[in-house]
């Protein structure tokens, strides 16, 4: 069997053994596995002539669709690391990431034309977009025709594991986003053991509602590639609908769905599933944050014949531990575990000092392992901060992941999941910074103080509300302030209520 180090080798390998298989479909269009090696090899190729190397960071301004695929899977045969942008975030957030990481060369499409001259305008070092056409445009614009146009063998370059993949761009405390770095082996190594656990087949259909730029994306993709799956991409406007969400995963006849527990209670509450056929999903996975104990129950019961596995693990180390979820008894309402470490990965939890814990006390949680990302992006000190180093051999070191998160081990050897050390909540699945939101607010020249805080929805996730204290003049309302946020946040980021006060509680 041909060896797979790199991410995109696994395409390579399923276009040889069964060409004709369909690779990732969307909508009524589709890409065979021998349709996506080739366009990637030619997008990799008009990459190397714009003058792409290895290492560098190349953007992909996409909704997941077709073309989305084909960038990540070209930019990688290029030996360059793709860097997802948000194409629902503000242009000065994207214009952040591009600055931030020396993006200079982006994959995108005409809708995103104006987007682009604004971001260009404003002293970007991007100089060239692939997938547009002649049009007003300060950076080199390369038309899909001529991708397509160049041959579809692939690249010989010396490309290794430890070579960077991509990065993902999260909530930063700063006030600004940050970027973990992952490379070919810390994605592969999740990959190869979700394709292993969860059994994976050429014949699966696999799928899930995250963005590009949100971790969850990267199971479809390169976990269902190992196996010659096919991936099914949701549309944007089918994710916001669960009944339309429910239809499509009946119709596509979908096997593993990849999922946060609030979209799944929404399909339990609003996609009314007991009209649709889903005989064939046989796994439904959930991450990212805590699923209510009751509705889990319930959904297990709308879909009998699949099985359940809570996965957790924050960006930085893809997923890292997992528990499959047996028969929930109708009295426990206990929250389901995060499990055990995965194949190859080590868990440590320690107290404030970094003393290992025993079992049952509570401690931060530590991980170490091929699935570990390789630092923060441009920030050597908060990358040195993430990490604790444990004295092994002489000369030697063995390297945690901080998790910020707090854990209990509990006596069947599984790990609950209690909170956070830090002001970091999870939203509907999103990591968002609460000091994010509150530098934002503060940003704004009618404020004086801002205190923004998380509120337990009911559903397992946080809503986002904040408090504002203005200056006396010139003064200011929370339609303006509403405003303000959405230039500068996305929108999952943005208080679902914002109040102006005289003063804050102390």
């Amino acid at each position: 069997m041909r060896s797979r180090y790199l991410l995109h080798q696994a395409v390579a390998h399923a276009a040889e053994q069964a060409p004709e298989h369909e690779a990732v479909r969307c909508g009524a269009e589709s890409l065979s596995y021998q349709a996506l090696f080739e366009r990637s090899n030619r997008l990799a190729r008009m990459l190397r002539a714009q003058g792409v190397r290895r290492g560098d960071r190349v953007g992909i301004y996409l909704n997941k669709g077709l073309d989305s695929t084909v960038a990540i899977y070209g930019i990688l045969a290029a030996g360059a690391a793709y860097v997802p942008l948000d194409p629902l975030a503000p242009v000065a957030r994207v214009g952040f990431v591009i600055q931030d990481c020396g993006i200079r060369h982006v994959v995108s499409a005409e809708a995103k034309r104006d987007p682009l001259s604004q971001i260009i305008a404003a002293s970007s070092p991007l100089e060239c977009v692939l997938g547009l056409g002649p049009g007003e445009l300060a950076a080199r614009a390369v038309p899909w025709e001529a991708v397509n146009a160049l041959p579809g063998d692939p690249l010989d370059l010396a490309i290794v594991e430890q070579d960077l993949a991509y990065i993902l761009y999260t909530s930063g405390s700063t006030g600004t986003p940050k970027g973990i770095m992952h490379t070919h082996r810390s994605g592969l190594s999740f990959a190869e053991w979700a394709a292993q656990t969860y059994g994976l087949t050429a014949s699966d259909r696999l799928s899930n509602h995250a963005p590009l730029h949100f971790d969850l994306s990267t199971f479809d993709y390169f976990a269902g590639a190992l196996a010659g799956a096919t991936t099914v991409i949701v549309p944007e406007a089918v994710t916001k609908l669960p009944p339309s969400l429910s239809r499509l995963m009946a119709q596509e006849r979908l096997s593993v769905w990849y999922s946060v527990p609030f979209a799944l209670i929404q399909l339990l509450q609003r996609g009314n599933l007991a009209a649709r056929d889903l005989g064939a999903l046989r796994w439904v996975l959930f991450a990212g944050e805590p699923f209510p104990t009751k509705h889990l129950r319930e959904l297990m019961a709308q879909l009998p014949q699949a099985r359940f596995s809570n996965l957790y693990g924050p960006t930085e180390t893809n997923v890292c531990t997992y528990y499959h979820v047996p028969a929930l008894e109708p009295e426990n309402d206990e929250p389901v575990p995060i499990g055990r470490p995965c194949a190859n990965i080590e868990a440590l939890v320690v107290d404030g000092d970094d003393r290992p814990m025993l079992p049952g006390e509570v401690g931060e949680l530590l991980i170490r392992g091929g699935v570990v990302m390789r630092g923060y992006w441009g920030q050597p000190d908060k990358t040195a901060r993430g990490f604790y180093r444990r004295p092994a051999l002489e000369y030697l070191e063995d390297t945690f992941y901080r998790t910020g998160d707090l854990v209990q081990q509990l006596p069947d050897g599984n790990l609950r999941y209690l909170g956070r050390k830090d002001r970091q909540v999870k939203t509907r699945g999103y990591r968002v910074e609460l000091d994010e939101i509150e530098v934002a607010l503060l940003a704004h020249v009618a404020v004086e103080e801002a205190a923004v805080f998380a509120v337990p929805d009911g559903m397992g996730s946080n809503q986002i509300e904040a408090a504002v204290v203005p200056k006396p003049q010139p003064g200011v309302s929370t339609a303006q302030l509403f405003e303000h946020l959405a230039q500068r946040l996305p929108a999952y980021a943005i208080p679902a209520r914002l109040v102006i006060t005289a003063d804050l509680p102390r």
